[in-house]
C-alpha cells in the first residue's frame, strides 16, 4: 500500500507543469483593512513579495502582475441622444458585473507578460473585468462597456500602471496601489500573477477589508435603515444653515 501511494504521488508530480513545481509566490500587504472616515482622502497599499523556488529559475522572462479589485455590482448603462433639442435616454444595456475599483500594476508592458488566452481565462485586464449581459435588442454593446471604463477611469477608479512593479534579482518585487477617496466599501481582492512567456506560473490572492467607520458609518446606516429620520435631519440642517447664513449677512451689512 505504501508503494502504491508513492507511485501515485510520483505520477501527480510528473503530471504537474515543471514551472508549477519550481516557482511560487510569498507575498504580503502593508495593510489588510482600510477605514473610510469623514476626513478620508485616499490611501495607499504597498504590495510586496518574493518568488520561492525549489530549483534554479527556468528559462524565459519573469513577469509580475498585481491586481486590486473592488466589489462588483450590476449596473444599467444608458445612451443619451439629442432629439428635437432635448437630450433623452435611448438604448440601455445591463452590465452584469463591473468592479467598483480596479487597479493593475505590471513589471513590464501588459501584452508582453500576459497572453490573450490567459487574459480571457482569468479576466485580468480592465475590459475583461466588465461583463455585459447578452441582449439581442441592444446593438454595439461593446461601446457601453467602454463607456463604463471611460467614466470610472476618469474618476480614478480604473487604472493600469505598466512598469510600476519593481523587481530585484528576478526574485523580490513590490508595488504601490493608490486608493482614491471615492472608494466603495466592501471586500476587495489583491491578486498577484507570476508569468513566464505570457503563461501563468503561479498566483496568490489576499483580501482587503474596506469599511466606513465613525460618522461616515453612522450616516450610512441612518440613510439606509432610517431613511425618514435621515431626510428630516437633512432638512433641519439645510434650514439651519440657510437661517445662519441669512443672519450673518444681515449683521455684516448693518456693520
Amino acid at each position: 500500500m505504501k508503494r502504491f501511494f508513492s507511485l501515485v504521488a510520483a505520477l501527480v508530480a510528473f503530471a504537474l507543469p515543471a514551472s508549477a513545481q519550481q516557482e511560487g509566490i510569498v507575498a504580503g500587504l502593508s495593510q489588510n483593512a482600510v477605514q473610510i472616515t469623514a476626513t478620508f482622502v485616499g490611501s495607499e497599499i504597498l504590495i510586496f513579495g518574493a518568488v520561492k523556488r525549489d530549483a534554479p529559475a527556468p528559462a524565459g522572462d519573469l513577469g509580475v502582475v498585481v491586481v486590486v479589485e473592488g466589489p462588483s455590482d450590476p449596473i444599467t448603462v444608458r445612451r443619451k441622444e439629442k432629439r428635437m433639442g432635448i437630450w433623452v435616454n435611448t438604448d440601455a444595456v445591463e452590465v452584469e458585473a463591473a468592479p467598483s475599483f480596479y487597479a493593475i500594476a505590471t513589471s513590464a508592458p501588459f501584452d508582453e507578460i500576459i497572453s490573450p488566452e490567459l487574459n480571457r481565462e482569468r479576466d485580468i485586464s480592465i475590459p475583461e473585468s466588465v461583463r455585459i449581459l447578452e441582449d439581442e435588442t441592444a446593438t454595439d454593446t461593446e461601446s457601453f462597456a467602454e463607456a463604463v471604463i471611460r467614466i470610472r477611469s476618469k474618476a480614478g477608479l480604473y487604472m493600469i500602471n505598466e512598469g510600476a512593479v519593481t523587481m530585484s534579482e528576478d526574485t523580490l518585487f513590490n508595488t504601490r496601489i493608490e486608493l482614491p477617496s471615492n472608494l466603495t466599501e466592501g471586500d476587495y481582492q489583491a491578486r498577484i500573477y507570476l508569468t513566464r512567456g505570457g503563461e501563468l506560473v503561479a498566483e496568490h490572492s489576499a483580501s482587503i477589508d474596506v469599511r466606513k467607520v465613525g460618522l461616515e458609518r453612522w450616516l450610512y446606516n441612518l440613510a439606509h435603515e432610517q431613511a425618514f429620520l435621515y431626510g428630516l435631519m437633512s432638512l433641519a440642517i439645510a434650514i439651519a444653515a440657510g437661517w445662519g447664513a441669512s443672519a450673518f449677512f444681515r449683521v455684516f451689512l448693518r456693520s
